[in-house]
């Protein structure tokens, strides 16, 4: 205590330590709050120099330390508030320079609630700024590194220090959040954090050489530490202060030769992607990038063959000396008869194709390409009419976890015997220059808002988010939305059902079906709205234009039939449920219960209170803080189906023994991953940690569900069950995986 010290501010007056005794014996009765208020009030107004007194108080008491409201707390606070009413205590000159130098010594072992009302009674945003600087400097090289970061962002420190030397500890201790709070308001430092922890990322850079240098710290997690954290952390902060990525080259480079080698697994492992599609990403993610393109000479070497690599060492006009052994010989021998038998394979193919695939039934000169607002006008003047049926698409770019949501760059809209394609990254360019901004988003708006037409689409809520994300205009379209039909919803439905899937008169098997995609070659079984085309018209969709660059134009006409396609076969799975609902196992009042209902509005809402609960079929509830006490409507395993990323394997096994459609990430799959395949199949994203904000962010509200990573199995699939309200039947133990063979 330094009551002798200071002896000499208060020569008359209460003795604060005396005051303390007083409180302190008040505070042990909560129930004399209101004595306990006017009592530290009195003993205020007899004290020579309340500032100093606080002070004498807090370095003569510990309780305050501790976290939560203490006596301290409660004295500093009542201090700021009297100060108020009575401005004349204010000290200045040399008088509260003292104070500022003993207010500091106390701040370093405070608790946060009492930073900022000790800041603000002692006005250290006055203090001598180098004095401020030399404390907080101090308290580093003690290993207070926390600390130091605290007060310097409260004081507001950051631009004359060091970014590198203050972050770096923080970083190795895993306090992520801090370090982003640190550099929250200033864009200069945001930058300068960045290219820093680009530069670790870079290849060859030992991260052991920033580790070694703070072996002794405490609370150090060097697990934690490494270039698969450090990226993460990157493309977090890129999104959040919208930072040009081009400022991170080697995360960056990083992260496309992720997307490079996802491409080689999606092409010649799984051969879900046409050759088309494949090398439309390549070239867009190697683009001009010598480093790149001498990575995917190597893995064409590995999945290809010596030929293969030498084409793409053409097109990518590499130099010799970059080339590897054989690739540069195989430049001297391609023949173009090697380009007229690879044209044959892809006739051949497309005439198989036909055969296992759904087939658009309109002719060719009934899908229009739409580019200018003028053209526009014949498909609004078709829509737009009462009792109208439409279906409803959208494609856009695959972001492979790239920051950012999807921009649409097709809409695709089909009737009964036409299908309009909107070039929306046209449209708008138009919109913008000739000053028609509001026309188009209008027309949109009046569509989904018109009950009179019948909207048709399959996942609507993350279609309308991304549409909205491309279009500003239309951010309430989901709310407005009347008159809409969401397959998925009939999808979920048709997946509960208890009888077999028919076929007309014929039973179709579902275990048959995926023996007989395995017979045409393909790998994965039928997915999302594929399965639903093949289950309700007998074939499945195409998806190997799926994944295409739909931002490049012109588009190939593989991509023009494939959305086409996408749109006109909701108009023809319609039709046929309605005619004969039972037959699918759907109840005979199909239209009347489905056409209308808003079915889009819950799931696609973008605020919420935080009161409200969504399940995962959209519905919305209010109540209470506590998630038990407004449940959704309660559902059974069958009808939920998640994704789970990949750390979260354990939860996605035991999920599935439950009887829960279950698809997880590959340990080398992106995490972003979970959101593509969340919006295309409608699924529920189950992760835990850092990657939640980023995937929160990119499917509509209550989509995605945050699991305690450091809980088990078992306790986490518990979470989930009680959160979304799934009831588990001794029927559904097991079943899914008697149906695949997996558990």
């Amino acid at each position: 205590m330094n009551q002798d010290s200071d002896s000499s501010d208060q020569p008359t007056g209460q003795d604060p330590l005396l005051l303390l005794k007083t409180l302190q014996l008040l505070w042990t009765k909560k129930e004399m709050k209101k004595q306990l208020k006017e009592e530290i009030r009195r003993g205020f107004a007899g004290l020579e120099d309340p500032l100093a007194g606080l002070l004498d108080m807090l370095e003569s008491s510990s309780d305050w330390k501790g976290k939560g409201h203490s006596l301290g707390y409660y004295i500093t606070t009542e201090l700021q508030l009297w100060i108020k009413e009575h401005p004349a205590v204010q000290q200045s000159g040399i008088k509260l320079k003292k104070l500022q130098a003993r207010v500091l010594r106390i701040l370093a072992q405070c608790p946060a609630n009492l930073l900022d009302p000790l800041i603000s009674i002692y006005q250290l945003h006055t203090a001598d700024r180098n004095y401020l600087l030399g404390h907080v400097s101090h308290l580093y090289h003690k290993g207070d590194y926390k600390e130091a970061a605290i007060l310097s962002i409260k004081l507001k420190l950051q631009p004359d220090q060091d970014v590198e030397k203050m972050c770096t500890p923080l970083l190795l201790q895993d306090k992520t959040n801090l370090v982003e709070d640190y550099v929250g308001e200033y864009p200069e430092l945001q930058s300068k954090l960045l290219q820093i922890l680009d530069t670790w990322c870079e290849p060859g850079f030992n991260i052991r050489d920033i580790t070694r240098q703070y072996q002794g710290l405490s609370r150090y997690k060097p697990d934690k530490f490494n270039r698969k954290m450090l990226s993460k952390l990157v493309f977090r902060l890129l999104d959040r202060f919208n930072v040009d990525p081009a400022l991170c080259p080697n995360v960056i480079n990083q992260r496309h030769l992720r997307t490079l080698n996802y491409l080689f697994y999606k092409r010649f492992v799984e051969k879900t992607m046409t050759q088309e599609n494949w090398t439309d990403h390549v070239q867009s993610t190697v683009g001009e990038n010598r480093w790149l393109q001498g990575h995917l000479i190597q893995l064409l070497i590995s999945y290809c063959d010596l030929k293969t690599a030498a084409r793409w060492a053409q097109r990518c006009n590499l130099p010799k000396e970059m080339l590897p052994y054989g690739v540069a010989d195989e430049l001297q021998k391609l023949q173009i008869q090697e380009r007229v038998e690879e044209a044959t394979k892809a006739d051949n193919y497309e005439e198989s194709k036909k055969k296992d695939y759904y087939q658009l039934p309109i002719p060719r000169a009934n899908i229009h390409f739409l580019q200018t607002w003028e053209e526009t006008l014949q498909c609004w003047e078709k829509v737009l009419r009462p009792g109208q049926v439409v279906g409803i698409d959208m494609e856009w770019r695959p972001s492979f976890g790239m920051v950012g949501k999807p921009r649409v760059s097709l809409l695709q809209i089909a009737l009964n015997d036409e299908v309009f394609l909107l070039d929306l990254p046209r449209l708008l360019e138009h919109a913008e220059t000739e000053g028609g901004k509001e026309k188009l988003p209008h027309f949109i708006q009046m569509l989904y808002s018109d009950a009179a037409i019948t909207k048709l689409g399959y996942g609507m809520s993350g279609d309308l988010s991304s549409l909205a994300a491309t279009w500003p205009a239309l951010k309430d379209t989901d709310k407005q939305a009347q008159g809409v039909v969401d397959l998925l919803t009939v999808d979920k439905q048709l997946q509960k059902s208890s009888i077999d899937w028919k076929k007309g008169s014929r039973k179709v098997d579902v275990l048959s079906l995926e023996q007989s995609n395995e017979d045409r070659g393909f790998r994965q079984p039928e997915k999302g709205l594929s399965l639903l085309v093949q289950h309700v018209l007998g074939k499945p969709l195409d998806k190997t234009e799926q994944l295409s660059n739909w931002e490049k134009r012109p588009l190939r006409e593989e991509q023009i039939l494939y959305a086409a396609s996408d749109a006109y076969c909701l108009l023809e799975i319609y039709e046929k449920l309605c005619k004969d609902p039972a037959s699918f196992g759907l109840s005979s009042d199909l239209t009347a219960s489905l056409v209308g209902k808003s079915s889009i509005k819950p799931t696609a809402k973008k605020q919420l209170n935080k009161q409200e609960v969504l399940s995962p079929s959209g519905q919305q509830c209010k109540g209470s803080k506590k998630e038990t006490s407004c449940r959704p409507a309660p559902i059974s395993p069958k009808e939920f189906s998640v994704v789970c990323d990949n750390m979260l394997q354990g939860l996605g096994r035991y999920l599935r023994c439950l009887g829960v459609d279950v698809q997880m990430l590959e340990n080398e799959d992106d995490h972003r991953k979970a959101a593509e395949i969340a919006r295309q199949e409608g699924r529920v994203i189950l992760t835990s940690g850092l990657p939640y904000q980023t995937l929160q962010s990119q499917v509509a509200e209550g989509r995605c569900f945050s699991v305690n990573c450091s809980e088990k199995a078992k306790e986490q699939a518990l979470q989930v069950l009680k959160h979304f309200n799934v009831q588990v039947s001794l029927a559904d133990i097991f079943s899914r995986c008697q149906l695949l063979s997996v558990c």
